[in-house]
């Protein structure tokens, strides 16, 4: 049905701020994307020449590959660790009530608004205290503490879709905690692990200041951009750039997509169980 209450010339105004919005955020990835591939090592117009040479460069260069280790090797560990604990500081909030939980919710979620650099100042003084820093764990436990708050929102929005009153039902049809857990929380909140995952991931992927702080001499990829940048100018920047734009923008995108999804039905999932109470 028509809405004819509707303006075309405002549509047309909404579509193009859309268009011009997104050419302005991508316009910079793109000229990375495109100056990548330019065969000069300064990026200017018009272009020397498409060539794939600083590609090769970076696939030979074995400090970029010990970054990218450590970067996979930190994102990976801290997602799991963050998503662990986020979903367990969501779950308290969602089935517990108790005396300071509005200050709880407040600090459990504060980190990401510590500016990085104050942040980063302040890992390195307690890690070094503890004779932690300089090693890969250091990065690994600074990015759980900044990545832990985002998987705690995304459970907390999805915990919040669900009724409390059927984990209850669960109990009384004979289910311990542990089978309520894993037959009606877990199945209901899967998406939402998933998608805290990948968003914890790409935000590990992505982070350099608090690493480059606490990492010492094992420096993640954006680390080692960082010391490119601090030297001679190098189109391995732009390559490195292009490369970490589609692997976050992967991650987010499968994230958005999971969050999407509808979960399994909580009320089959009470009926599920398996215990029933004679």
């Amino acid at each position: 049905m028509n809405d004819f209450n509707r303006n075309r010339l405002i549509d047309w105004a909404l579509n193009i701020y859309i268009v011009l919005s997104f050419g302005f955020i991508f316009a910079p990835i793109a000229a990375s994307f495109v100056f990548s591939l330019n065969v000069d090592r300064f990026p200017s117009l018009p272009l020397g020449g498409f060539s794939t040479v600083w590609y090769e460069t970076v696939w030979n260069d074995p400090l970029v590959w010990q970054g990218l280790r450590n970067t996979l090797v930190v994102g990976v560990v801290a997602s799991v660790v963050s998503t662990a604990i986020g979903f367990g500081a969501a779950y308290t909030d969602f089935r517990y009530r108790f005396f300071g939980k509005p200050v709880y919710v407040a600090l459990a979620l504060l980190p990401p608004t510590i500016p990085v650099v104050i942040l980063g100042l302040a890992m390195l003084a307690f890690l070094s205290n503890v004779n932690l820093s300089g090693a890969i764990y250091s990065v690994v436990i600074a990015h759980v503490v900044m990545c832990a708050p985002f998987a705690m929102a995304i459970c907390r929005l999805r915990l919040s879709q669900m009724d409390p009153s059927l984990e209850a039902a669960a109990w009384n049809l004979g289910a311990s905690e542990w089978m309520a857990m894993r037959h009606v929380i877990m199945p209901f909140c899967r998406p939402a692990l998933f998608a805290a995952l990948f968003i914890t991931m790409a935000v590990s992927f992505d982070e350099f200041a608090v690493a480059w702080f606490v990492s010492g001499l094992n420096e993640t990829l954006p680390v080692k951009v960082l010391g490119f940048l601090q030297g001679q100018v190098s189109p391995r920047i732009n390559v490195i750039g292009t490369f970490v734009f589609i692997v976050s923008m992967t991650l987010v995108v499968v994230a958005q997509v999971l969050l999407m999804k509808r979960g399994a039905a909580p009320a089959a999932a009470v009926k599920d169980t398996g215990v029933v109470t004679q």
